[in-house]
């Protein structure tokens, strides 16, 4: 899963004697899985906005000076993938406009950004350079200036937004969530020593000892401050959260929509198993997310689980450059075989994707490099076929494998012993959750939310998943 990458994770804390920097540190930290090309915090103790953000993993980003030097009692934190924008620190978040007065931290993308575009250019703002999320602040910026109450600007500049959100805006004094009308990407809320603590992943709460209060839902604003939270729904709610959280993204220790993303991993391998019952020596899980998905396999095929492949997990971010033979080596720079679990073996590999295949291709390679007499790769998602406009970084679709191939097809490109995804309405019922609740818009094409003129970027494909039949 090289191949794809998720836009950001978004952590905020509000609460008088709470050490709301260190405390964002440390939820950054848990939610680094979903960005590691930046990071940064904003705080506020009822004046001015405090602000430190850089380029790399949050450990490379903050000090103990730089977390001493952010007081205050309202904090918002953001790390951000690099995406088409590509990587400069002028895009690294939080966003602070207002003369200091307003800080803003984004998870998601708008696909389509013209109708914010003719609003700031009505207010002589020029945006050519600007990201989505920099003309959002400055929406909300223009409405605060004209006398609105920053719960008002917001309201006002949520319609300009035409895409998937999951905000956290800071003013002096408040904290402030919203979610677009579909709940594309996640958004949490907990309590923390009579405080209040937001963040895009579960996983984070555990992580600062918050407890889990409820998710943002769809459509609402949440402001906190003073008087404690108060809730307004901002527009109907949609519910569409994108599966590939559970595919891929979330930590297993999440949940989402009220399940563990565990779990729902590990019924994928079991719906896979009874979908592809396989004769193979061995279930071997592609680090980390399909670890659960092989352990789910495994326990319902009976065939044995090892882990037969090592993952080097520091490499992924450093500031030191490799030279040109390490970047010869590719994948195998971060992952390894474990020669002795594979040589001689029928391997059943277990993998949550196959996007542009270059990196499964490598490791069918590496399979068969450390022995393996035969390669059986089991997906536990439904192929690839349409690119995300929601905050996923993936490829044009013409970049996508399945677009233009055939399983059987596919299967040859990687040359594998056999290729099988999980079915559709498999990896739907692995979940317990309505299919309606769901936007697949990576596997069927049908975007929840109006992508508008982007829509001319899609070729209609016929869907290529294979039927499950109860």
């Amino acid at each position: 899963m090289s191949d794809i990458g998720e836009k950001c994770g978004v952590f905020g804390v509000y609460g008088k004697g709470l050490d709301v920097a260190r405390i964002s540190f440390f939820g950054l930290f848990a939610l680094q899985h979903r960005g590691q090309e930046s990071s940064g915090i904003a705080t506020s103790a009822g004046w001015r906005i405090a602000c430190h953000k850089g380029m790399g993993l949050v450990s490379q980003v903050f000090s103990e000076d730089d977390i001493k030097k952010l007081t205050g009692h309202i904090a918002i934190g953001h790390n951000r993938y690099s995406t088409a924008g590509g990587s400069h620190v002028d895009h690294a978040q939080p966003t602070i406009v207002g003369d200091w007065s307003i800080a803003l931290v984004h998870n998601g993308n708008i696909p389509s950004t013209v109708a914010l575009e003719e609003f700031l250019r009505g207010k002589d703002i020029e945006t050519d350079k600007l990201s989505d999320s920099r003309m959002i602040a400055q929406a909300i910026g223009v409405f605060v200036k004209e006398g609105a109450t920053i719960e008002d600007a917001i309201k006002k500049t949520f319609p300009l937004m035409t895409g998937a959100f999951s905000i956290l805006v800071m003013s002096k004094d408040k904290l402030i969530a919203i979610r677009d009308e579909c709940g594309i990407r996640p958004l949490s809320i907990a309590t923390l020593n009579g405080g209040f603590v937001l963040s895009s992943e579960t996983c984070a709460f555990q992580t600062v000892g918050a407890e889990f209060l409820r998710d943002v839902n769809p459509g609402e604003m949440v402001v906190i401050d003073a008087n404690g939270l108060r809730s307004e729904q901002i527009v109907k709610p949609n519910p569409k959260l994108d599966i590939f959280e559970f595919v891929y993204f979330a930590r297993p220790d999440s949940h989402l929509l009220g399940k563990s993303v565990y779990s729902v991993r590990r019924n994928f391998g079991v719906q896979l198993a009874k979908e592809y019952p396989l004769r193979a020596d061995v279930v071997i899980p592609v680090p980390e997310t399909g670890v659960p998905v092989a352990i789910g396999y495994a326990s319902e095929s009976g065939i044995p689980l090892e882990m037969g492949i090592a993952k080097n997990r520091y490499i992924h971010r450093t500031f030191i450059q490799p030279e040109q033979h390490i970047r010869d080596q590719g994948v195998k720079a971060k992952l390894s075989p474990i020669i002795e679990t594979i040589k001689g073996k029928r391997v059943a590999i277990v993998d949550d994707s196959i996007v542009r295949g270059t990196t499964s291709r490598k490791i069918v390679e590496m399979l068969f490099g450390a022995g393996a007499t035969e390669v059986h790769y089991l997906i536990s998602s439904p192929p690839i076929m349409f690119p995300d406009f929601y905050g996923i970084d993936t490829p044009k679709q013409r970049d996508l494998l399945a677009s233009d191939k055939s399983i059987p097809e596919m299967r040859a490109y990687l040359g594998a012993t056999s290729l099988n995804f999980l079915s559709y309405n498999g990896m739907i019922k692995a979940t317990g959750i309505s299919e309606d609740k769901f936007s697949t818009s990576c596997f069927t094409g049908e975007y929840p939310i109006d992508i508008k003129e982007r829509m001319k970027e899609i070729v209609a494909k016929k869907v290529c998943y294979t039927p499950f039949v109860e």
